[in-house]
């Protein structure tokens, strides 16, 4: 039998797919019906400016189906307890192997969480202990502080002789959980006046906790308990009285015939705040924890979390607290002198994971470190270490700018760990800023021309070499580089630092220059934040603008999150006479029907739900008779959906003038954000987007030093440019400004370079140089000055 032409040629297509991952239409976000192949088994960097559409065609588009067709392979019952995901907005999308996604996300909102816990690290610790440990104490959970010890009695079902047996047994749990901590390793002590005003009643608002509105559920539980007066004052209760609003555990109540629990203010607080993670709490929140409670570290296990069993036990001398508490280059070593071969297996995949976390430059972090204390880089690098040694092949592995948090030093060995993956026969697919980064590509897929509306088209295929030349954004600002200041700004003072020995700091004296930007740099790991953050950012007059993500959900927009909508719906409320609340879909103006959601959500049980336009407001999310006011000719939605260029003068001047909301639109614009629309949802907003929107809101803060943990993070190298504005605008108005910064872009920029290091961890904590930045190259004495150098050509 003979094969036609058409024939050959549809079977030589069909091969050839398995070869490329096709996607033919894809509209996710703001993507514009972009078609595109990618070869597998090669590395592949997706590049544009912040905005442009790349983690809607990586992560929303090709990871995305790839985990949903994967849940599908299960059973409707196990798919019950998996997240549904609905098929991406794309006409077509084949060639897809399983996908393993390593992104930014900070680990862990759980005060529990510790980088061992995380990285099972601690649980091979934990079995190698209840091997080896002297004295014997029982099982790997007689070493967990997650696991308390419980001991007691209970009825077990059981069959015996074919009939079913109920039997009385008593059992006993022995976990390493310290008692006085719960395993937390540090113990709160409250600052009661920060909890209630006792002059006042709580029908007066009393209690000052944020969320505990008398309007809300909490006062119709405190109101309505019937166990104090509620218009007495706090300060003239009895003690039974203060005890049962402070202490009493819960209760269970009836307050105007409905079933509701009662718990005191502390032991609700316990419940509500401090089961999350610190660093992970909204902005008004933290502020409150850290005003009205006090942490220290616990008594009775000494902050290591564990009961004094679990610490008695011990192997060559060392106890598993002293071992969680070891640099993680330390710890390996020892691990690697302990020779038994009844452990043998153990200790093996016990030492690879420890060497992998030194090959990926993270040897300096302890396994008890806290996980939600990670910077985005450390999280996305601690989630890459289970992937390193794994035999499995053909897989897609989908990167968020694995080189966020790297000093230009520990880039090379980032690439170096990314091509390994390709070259064991896996798809890389790396959305990515750096040059050192997008260099390593076989393969580039440039989105733009720009942001928001403005983008999602791919504009550029090809090699790196052909990206060189291509008339994009991106290849116009490859080979950019920005020269090192040599007319630097003179300092108006200096802000001295004495003796800094938070972390890994070595007692560190040095001087910060004020009136200038000052750039704050060194290895991973060296001590930058631990100096600037432990050192200058409590200090008053500091605006510290840190590394941690902006909290929103679908409902959350620019004009919420940066306060906006306040003046606006104010400014609507005034000019027709009716309530401010009629302006917001959250509160009264909500369509009624789609409760100011714009659509209506159909539950699929174990499918995705199916989101739908709501027929009575159109998608506007207000009702009818809210969009008949207007402002300036503008109706609430018609506000929401201007862009913040387009919003900007029409507060400025006019009916609409609103000058609070007109100095939020510049900061905003100043970030250059301008083509967001007011009311698109943060859920919508990509990393670099969502950095920038944090800027311009801290920014409105009142300070005069201005404190920046990596701000180019999620940043194209158009986008830097325009950051370095911003930053001399700050400093021209007379702000001095410190950047913790590792972009050879910021530190060229900078008036005063303070170089940390030598290395990392315990081989850092000192300054290794201070100095202008054309110093720092012509000195070469650090790794910095090295890097700077090559990225400047010298």
């Amino acid at each position: 039998m003979t094969t036609t032409g058409t024939e050959a040629e549809q079977s030589q297509h069909a091969a050839d797919s398995h070869d490329r991952i096709r996607v033919v239409g894809a509209r996710v976000n703001n993507l514009k019906d972009v078609s595109v192949e990618i070869p597998k088994r090669r590395l592949t960097a997706f590049t544009g400016v912040s905005g442009s559409g790349k983690s809607s065609l990586v992560f929303g588009t090709i990871a995305a189906e790839s985990q949903r067709l994967i849940n599908e392979t299960y059973s409707s019952f196990v798919q019950g307890f998996m997240p549904t995901l609905a098929r991406p907005d794309v006409d077509v999308l084949d060639g897809l192997t399983t996908a393993i996604l390593v992104d930014q996300e900070r680990m862990g909102a759980n005060p529990r969480s510790t980088v061992g816990t995380v990285t099972d690290a601690n649980a091979m610790l934990r079995i190698l202990f209840s091997r080896l440990g002297q004295p014997h104490i029982g099982s790997p959970q007689a070493f967990s502080f997650n696991v308390a010890s419980v001991s007691g009695a209970g009825a077990v079902t059981f069959t015996k002789g074919g009939r079913e047996t109920k039997e009385r047994r008593e059992f006993s749990i022995t976990g390493g959980m310290c008692p006085r901590c719960e395993g937390r390793g540090s113990v709160s002590d409250f600052d009661l006046t920060a909890l209630y005003d006792e002059s006042l009643s709580l029908n007066e608002g009393a209690i000052t906790i944020p969320g505990y509105s008398m309007d809300g559920w909490y006062g119709r539980i405190y109101r309505g308990c019937g166990w104090f007066d509620p218009d007495k004052p706090i300060g003239t209760y009895s003690k039974k009285e203060l005890d049962t609003l402070l202490y009493k555990e819960a209760t269970k109540i009836k307050v105007d015939g409905i079933n509701l629990t009662y718990y005191g203010l502390i032991p609700q607080i316990q419940k509500s705040f401090l089961a999350k993670d610190v660093e992970a709490m909204q902005p008004h929140i933290r502020r409150f924890v850290e005003r009205a409670i006090t942490f220290t570290t616990c008594p009775e296990c000494d902050g290591t979390r564990l009961t004094a069993a679990a610490r008695s036990s011990t192997i060559a001398g060392i106890s598993i607290a002293d071992a969680c508490a070891m640099q993680i280059t330390d710890l390996a070593a020892w691990v690697r002198d302990l020779d038994e071969p009844s452990v043998a297996p153990l200790l093996a995949s016990l030492g690879e994971t420890l060497d992998s976390f030194v090959e990926i430059g993270l040897g300096y972090l302890s396994l008890d470190r806290p996980s939600g204390t990670l910077s985005g880089g450390e999280s996305q690098r601690t989630k890459m270490i289970r992937h390193l040694g794994s035999s499995l092949t053909d897989v897609t592995y989908v990167f968020d700018e694995p080189t966020i948090g790297l000093h230009p030093h520990d880039i090379d060995r980032m690439n170096d760990l990314l091509l390994r993956l390709r070259d064991k026969g896996n798809t890389v697919l790396v959305v990515e800023h750096k040059p050192e980064a997008i260099a390593i590509a076989d393969h580039v897929v440039d989105l733009g021309p720009g942001a928001g509306s403005g983008g999602g088209e791919v504009v550029f295929e090809g090699s790196v070499a052909e990206l060189r030349g291509a008339d994009t954004v991106t290849g116009r600002h490859l080979d950019l580089r920005v020269g090192a200041k040599e007319d630097v700004r003179s300092p108006s003072g200096t802000l001295e630092i004495r003796g800094a020995s938070t972390h890994n700091l070595r007692d560190v004296d040095v001087d910060i220059p004020l009136g200038v930007l000052t750039v704050v740099t060194g290895v991973a790991g060296s001590g930058k934040s631990s100096l600037i953050h432990g050192s200058v950012a409590p200090r008053e007059g500091v605006v510290a603008i840190d590394q941690s993500g902006i909290k929103g959900s679908r409902r959350s927009n620019p004009a919420t999150y940066t306060g906006l909508l306040d003046p606006i719906r104010k400014a609507f409320a005034k000019a027709n006479g009716v309530k401010p609340a009629l302006f917001s879909a959250n509160s009264e103006g909500a369509c009624p029907t789609c409760k100011g959601a714009g659509v209506i959500y159909t539950d699929l049980a174990v499918m995705a739900g199916v989101a739908t336009p709501c027929e009575e407001c159109e998608g506007k999310r207000f009702q009818a008779a809210v969009l008949e006011y207007t402002l300036g000719g503008r109706n609430i939605a018609e506000v929401l959906g201007m862009s913040v260029a387009e919003a900007e003068p029409f507060f400025a001047d006019g009916e609409a003038r609103i000058p609070a909301a007109h100095k939020i639109l510049t900061r905003l614009a100043d970030v250059g954000l301008g083509y967001l629309t007011l009311g698109q949802p943060l859920t919508t907003l990509s990393g670099g987007e969502r950095q920038r929107i944090k800027l311009a809101n801290q920014m409105g803060e009142k300070g005069d030093v201005y404190v920046l943990d990596e701000p180019t993070t999620g940043l194209h190298l158009a986008d830097v440019e325009q950051l370095l504005g911003l930053l001399d605008r700050l400093v021209d108005a007379g702000r001095t400004v410190i950047v913790i910064e590792h972009h050879q872009a910021v530190m060229a920029h900078a008036d005063w370079i303070i170089d940390l290091g030598p290395g990392a961890g315990h081989d850092g904590g000192t300054v290794v140089f201070e100095g202008t930045p054309a110093a720092l190259i012509e000195d070469r004495s650090t790794l910095t000055g090295e890097h700077l150098a090559a990225y400047l050509g010298r």
